[in-house]
Formats: C-alpha cells, structure tokens, sequence
C-alpha cells in the first residue's frame, strides 16, 4: 500500500460504499424524490464524508449508484447497525413527502423503486482535490 510507504504520516483511511441499485428507466423521477427527501438524515452522522445519487447516461450502464464516503470503516458499520440505516430506508412521513391517509405523520407503505441492489466497497488509496484555480 503507497500509504504505508510515507514514513512518520499519519494515514486516514476513507472507506468508499457504492450501492448499485437496478431502477426501471420509468422510476428515476421516484428515486431522486426519495432520496431527495432524506438528505439531511446523513449530515450529523460522526465519520460521513459525503454523498452523491449517481444516474446513468451512457448505452451500456443502466444501473444507478448510491456513492458515499466515510471517514472509515467503523463509521460505517456504526451507521448501518445503528438506527441511522434503519431511518434511511424507512418509509417517508408526512413531513417528508409522504402522502396520507389518517394519521397526518404517518405515510402508507412505499414499494420498493430498486429491482436489485449490489454493495461495492473500497479503501481510497489515492485521491485529488480541485486545484483552487
């Protein structure tokens, strides 16, 4: 590994996760929606870099991909055992976009928009940031 060769600097490892989801071509609208609506559900968790809703443009890719960062591992695993994963894959409340009947904050049961999903994961090696110019 290229970081353990830097002699006397400390390393972090950011962890990358990419969720490749299959979404029917008639769905993007429902995912960026969705997603949209949980937005905020992922800024105060401790070790999270970043996210970005990823959708395909190209013939031969049609998969779309969930990409974040964290700071490593255990921020990680400490979202997705936690109640942070729990809350971002429930069901949206009234609040949120969710529609209604009866109970104002309480949505009815959403389908499922991902026909598939796949969890690619990887230890960022080498990165690049904007150059400022």
């Amino acid at each position: 590994m290229l970081a353990k060769a830097l002699a006397g600097t400390q390393v972090v490892m950011t962890v990358v996760k990419i969720n490749a989801l299959e979404i029917p071509p008639q769905a993007g609208d429902e995912i960026v929606k969705r997603f949209t609506a949980r937005m905020n559900s992922l800024t105060d968790v401790a070790g999270f870099e970043g996210f970005e809703l990823l959708r395909p443009t190209g013939d031969t890719e049609t998969r779309w991909f969930v990409y974040t960062r964290w700071a490593d591992q255990a921020s990680y695993e400490g979202w997705r055992d936690g109640d942070g994963a729990a809350n971002a894959h429930a069901r949206p409340s009234a609040s949120e976009g969710g529609e209604t009947e009866g109970d104002a904050d309480e949505a009815p049961p959403q389908r499922p928009v991902s026909m598939g999903a796949t969890l690619l994961e990887f230890e960022v090696e080498v990165s690049a940031g904007a150059s400022g110019v």
